[in-house]
């Protein structure tokens, strides 16, 4: 267990506090979505109540080491005032002039919030000299970006090494709802796993593999595993050089007892496009120039049974393109199956995240993970160095 903000004392100091502030905007600077300035919230809250002085940094985008105007956190600065409903002071730099000396003047209930550390490349190179100027700006380390915590940056990891570092209330809450879930879940424990590649998962597979009760199959990587029993899969989503990694992972199931389920029929189309012509059949009949882009009708049906004997249940990538709306109906289905269970359900990040929000069906589940690829990595089992680096409870 690692210590929160809540187990060491706060009382009036000078606090870095890393964030994930890599929010969509459109053209004219808005923000699109603010969910991850409104997650941000309860724990800047809670260090101003301590009467704290607060030094806020995150990403945004991939500036690439160099200022650029359109990577600015400066829209981030005034939707966060909105919110919070006070000032926050922004500094023109990271760890320039500008920055030190409004963090020096910084009083008690104060909020600051430094320009996108990505406009250093020590950033991602988690240079030592680096976090070691960002630290000095303050007293105690709080990282609260899971989203970024499977990177060992220097502000979500380097700067451990120069402060008292403990987690705020997102990155609680993360391995509290994602670690109940993978070491001490409710069972049947059922796995949702959708999403392009075989490749991006091989190591999420075998480790749910040693878990769940059962694992259900969607999306493009679906295809490599029909292909490794020998059915053609027409222009389908395929990766040629994991089909014995595929029968491996079928094995692994059977041995383990685990339920692993593929889909019985896919929805295909002509071409990569939204508007093209397209049909169900069955996933042993993909002719030859078709693709398939979604799962069918009753590939659902199965899955929702599943779906509906689960106590726990994890669901990870999209089980179609979900982006056009002819290939959509499976992610929506399962989305509104699990919104309508009583059962722990634990949305982890990326796009599935998006596909719920889409369907408005967030405020049913039991969690959104905020980051994609740190809810990957974490449900692999791997450590993650922005957790890694707080103190140990």
């Amino acid at each position: 267990m690692k210590k929160t903000v809540k187990d060491i004392d706060l009382k009036g100091k000078k606090v870095l506090v890393r964030c994930d502030f890599n929010v969509p905007m459109d053209e004219e600077k808005n923000i699109t979505d603010a969910t991850r300035i409104i997650a941000a919230i309860p724990t800047i809250k809670y260090l101003l109540e301590n009467g704290c002085a607060i030094i806020l940094c995150s990403h945004l985008g991939r500036p690439k080491g160099e200022f650029k105007e359109e990577f600015s956190l400066k829209p981030v600065a005034k939707e966060l005032a909105k919110v919070l409903g006070k000032e926050v002071i922004m500094a023109n730099d990271v760890i320039g002039e500008d920055a030190k000396t409004k963090a020096a003047n910084l009083k008690s209930g104060e909020v600051m919030l430094l320009e996108n550390v990505r406009f250093h490349r020590e950033e991602t190179d988690n240079d030592e000299g680096f976090a070691k100027e960002l630290a000095s700006m303050a007293e105690v380390y709080v990282n609260d970006s899971f989203g970024a915590a499977h990177r060992a940056h220097a502000s979500t990891a380097g700067v451990a090494k120069f402060l008292p570092a403990v987690s705020g209330f997102l990155i609680e809450k993360e391995l509290e709802c994602l670690g109940d879930a993978i070491n001490n879940p409710e069972r049947p424990f059922v796995a949702i796993l959708g999403g392009a590649k075989v490749s991006d998962k091989i190591g999420v597979i075998d480790s749910l593999l040693e878990k769940v009760d059962t694992l259900l199959i969607g999306g493009g990587m679906a295809y490599t595993f029909f292909k490794a029993q020998g059915y053609g899969v027409g222009n389908s989503l395929c990766e040629l050089d994991k089909l014995d990694l595929a029968k491996e992972l079928m094995e692994k199931a059977k041995t383990k007892g685990v339920n692993l389920v593929l889909p019985v029929d896919t929805r295909i189309g002509k071409e990569f496009k939204p508007d093209t012509e397209s049909k169900t059949v069955a996933w042993t009949e993909i002719p030859d120039g078709w693709e398939g882009f979604d799962i069918g009708e009753k590939t659902r049906e199965i899955f929702a049974e599943e779906i509906k004997k689960a106590k726990t249940v994890i669901w990870n990538g999209p089980v179609g393109l979900f982006e056009f709306p002819q290939f959509s109906a499976g992610t929506n289905y399962i989305a509104k199956v699990l919104a309508s269970i009583d059962a722990k359900t634990i949305i982890g990040g990326g796009d599935s995240a998006a596909a719920v929000k889409k369907a408005g069906l967030e405020d049913k589940m039991t969690h959104i993970s905020t980051g994609g690829g740190a809810s990957l990595e974490f449900l692999e089992g791997k450590k993650l160095p922005g957790i890694e680096c707080l103190l140990d409870k």
